[in-house]
């Protein structure tokens, strides 16, 4: 009896096979790298190269956030501290710390600090970190209670259902510009602090995006 299926066919199931494993393994790919703590989990705390204490340098000591950040006013994204920023003040201040070995190793080698960044927007996602930071969204807001934090961890999720939350009412973590370095204000703590952001909105007439396009460029 003649075979009424091209010969092609015979090898059809083993192509389905391979091509569902290859789906599978891009989709499991995928998901374990933009799912993982580093982009969506509360809690992350990656390890760094050096021991930082925000909780130290900016709840004890009052440091301004741009000391190390600088140029979060006027740059799309935060700046990572130079080794040239820490030696800054501990060329004198606890020079011979054995928390500082990789600093001072890093000052006589020239290569600069290998930092983890904590919080990190997905690639396929635009975030511009100065239009929010002019408009007087205070650092807490996304960051959390960084003064309180011995070693920097991920606050909030920093997910797209998150962001629209803010986009939707900004008021809830708004403040005067002037106040956003301000370390000693927490962003929905009461009612003055509600209209208070409410007043920021209507000021600076804040319409924040709701498009797709906003931040999916």
């Amino acid at each position: 009896m003649a075979n009424i299926f091209p010969e092609w066919t015979n090898r059809l199931p083993l192509k389905v096979v391979v091509c569902g494993l290859v789906f599978c393994g891009v989709t499991t790919a995928g998901v374990a790298y933009y799912f993982t703590p580093k982009f969506t989990r509360v809690g992350y705390q990656p390890g760094q190269p050096a021991a930082f204490s925000h909780a130290l340098h900016v709840g004890q000591i009052g440091m301004d956030c741009r000391f190390c950040h600088a140029f979060v006013e006027v740059a799309s994204h935060a700046d990572m501290p130079s080794t040239q920023v820490c030696m800054s003040c501990h060329t004198q201040i606890t020079p011979d710390s054995p928390k500082l070995e990789a600093v001072r190793e890093s000052w006589k080698s020239g290569r600069p600090l290998d930092w983890v960044r904590v919080n990190q927007v997905p690639d396929y996602a635009y975030f511009n970190h100065a239009a929010h930071v002019r408009r007087g969204v205070t650092c807490q807001s996304c960051h959390g209670p960084v003064p309180n934090m011995e070693a920097l961890y991920q606050d909030q999720p920093q997910s797209m259902a998150w962001c629209l939350d803010c986009h939707r009412a900004p008021e809830n973590h708004l403040r005067p510009p002037g106040a956003v370095f301000d370390i000693r204000w927490a962003p929905g703590s009461g009612a003055a602090d509600f209209m208070a952001g409410q007043k920021v909105r209507r000021t600076q007439e804040s319409a924040p995006p709701l498009s797709c396009g906003a931040c999916h460029r």
